[in-house]
């Protein structure tokens, strides 16, 4: 079972809405993110919650196995800006002991059209610079990911786009996948990330 979830970004008002930061912004769609106490720690913004009480946030009559959700359950937002974030990561994981098949990383995807996401267990990093970096500090690419796709843009500049925010025309679709997401991320860390799959191997949340 997952017990840390992280959702890369690069900190600060100036990123605060561009596609790179599209973990940091599903996280903040989840219904209890307000509730919980963030605190600075771990080089990122950091707060638990027992993995009991979790279970109220889950909205589906599934039958759960109790005895297998984490007595807590940590999530961090990276201070360390996207190409470190395996830095405090790292930090948290080895503070609480945690193996890196227990961390899920939550961020934007290239490869993925906006309107797709997609959970993923180790594999190829995608060019992706925090994906490298979780790799370069844990020396291992078995963890999971849940990929929010942000499509390629039609020129070269990659380092432009993903730093860009989100047109006027786009949001509606990436309010519908954020908030699609979270529930599945719920749903993941009550039942198991793997009772997800192959369903949300590529996630069709807005179908044009």
């Amino acid at each position: 079972m997952i017990e840390l979830v992280a959702f890369l970004g690069n900190p600060g008002r100036k990123y605060a809405e561009t596609r790179h930061n599209a973990g940091r912004l599903l996280a903040e769609t989840l219904p209890f993110f307000q509730t919980l106490q963030w605190q600075n720690k771990y080089k990122g913004i950091y707060a638990n919650m027992e993995g009991k009480k979790l279970l109220s946030w889950d909205n589906s009559n599934d039958e759960k196995d109790e005895e297998k959700i984490p007595d807590k359950i940590h999530f961090l937002m990276p201070e360390t800006f996207m190409n470190v974030s395996g830095e405090s990561i790292y930090s948290a994981a080895s503070f609480f002991k945690i193996a890196p098949e227990k961390i899920l990383l939550v961020h934007d995807e290239l490869e993925l059209p906006l309107g797709i996401a997609s959970f993923k267990f180790s594999g190829g990093l995608g060019g992706h610079n925090g994906l490298r970096s979780m790799k370069g500090y844990f020396n291992t690419a078995d963890f999971w990911r849940l990929k929010i796709g942000i499509g390629r843009p039609t020129h070269n500049d990659i380092a432009g786009w993903v730093l860009s925010e989100f047109e006027e025309y786009e949001k509606n679709d990436l309010k519908c996948v954020l908030d699609f997401s979270a529930t599945a991320l719920i749903r993941a860390l009550t039942y198991g990330v793997e009772t997800l799959l192959p369903e949300w191997n590529k996630k069709k949340i807005i179908i044009n």
